[in-house]
């Protein structure tokens, strides 16, 4: 027999196997192509005036999220304060995100000290106070609570409290497998320099930043430009919020430029979810088509 030549059976075998790796091959760039290169989530705070009156209800949120077309969800702590040890009704909130296959990402904590404030005993406070809501984050399958970084000072003054108040939460959250990231929120945390700084020398991987493209105003007339600030924080991103409204240098505001900043979003690698805070409960379907549309536009 010719040794060049192969029998029919091993040239079915060979082809076999050609189909099966081309088939494979094509589905995993079937894959590829529809990996979105951001997914949408909705943060609470977008709908507070409705939380605040009365006419929704905390246990609704995922519902509400559910409804609009959106399937994951960033919880704040102020709509459920006194509810952080309430294993029934924390058990309900995630039921129903269950049931509704809404995924759970971050609770953002506010109302609970400063966790860079200058006297050690209030900082240490902050610190304990945040514990139990790493806690109930664990428990509604978030994998971070978002924090503040306030303090007083001079910069690296606030620099080195911000840090060490930071590093002792992230301790415990590490503990817990949860992350401790900290927004963009006013005062110097808005000065992306500064923020960066400070997640420099906590260095931990569980600590990190949830960037939110409208808090770059540092105070009156003062503010940091938002594209080359999310694009400064973005390294340790593990959220995205996203708001309609940018700052530039100089205390001016602007409506955002979806395509500008999700670019830039993008081609920092980060893929995670981008979280709708803009519009409001009216125009919630809008904003999320608003972010689809960029996000469309941004993969042709």
């Amino acid at each position: 027999m010719n040794p060049l030549q192969t029998t029919r059976r091993e040239f079915l075998a060979q082809s076999g196997v050609a189909t099966a790796m081309l088939a494979a091959n094509q589905l995993a760039s079937a894959a590829d192509e529809k990996s979105p290169l951001f997914k949408i989530s909705l943060a609470q705070w977008t709908i507070n005036r409705e939380l605040k009156s009365g006419k929704i209800d905390n246990l609704d949120f995922a519902k509400v999220a559910h409804d609009h077309g959106i399937f994951a969800i960033e919880y704040v702590n102020q709509f459920f304060m006194d509810k952080a040890k309430d294993e029934s009704y924390l058990a309900e909130m995630k039921k129903r995100a269950a049931d509704l296959d809404v995924k759970s990402l971050i609770l953002m904590c506010d109302r609970e000290g400063n966790i860079g404030d200058p006297d050690e005993t209030k900082r240490k406070q902050t610190v304990e106070n945040h514990r139990k809501w790493i806690d109930a984050a664990k428990f509604l399958g978030c994998h971070s609570i978002r924090v503040n970084a306030a303090s007083a000072g001079t910069w690296k003054e606030q620099v080195k409290l911000a840090a060490d108040g930071l590093a002792k939460l992230t301790a415990f959250g590490a503990e817990q497998d949860m992350n401790v990231i900290v927004e963009n929120h006013g005062g110097l945390s808005s000065n992306a320099d500064w923020l960066a700084e400070v997640i420099e020398a906590v260095d931990h991987d569980r600590c990190g930043t949830l960037p939110d493209f409208g808090n770059f105003r540092i105070k009156d007339g003062e503010s940091y430009d938002s594209y080359q600030g999310i694009k400064k924080l973005l390294p340790w991103a593990k959220g995205v919020s996203v708001k309609d409204q940018v700052w530039d240098a100089k205390g001016n505001q602007s409506p955002l430029d979806y395509d500008r900043m999700l670019h830039i979003v993008v081609d920092s690698g980060f893929s995670g979810y981008c979280g709708i805070e803009f519009g409001g409960f009216a125009n919630l379907k809008q904003s999320r088509k608003l972010l689809e549309q960029a996000r469309n536009r941004l993969s042709a």
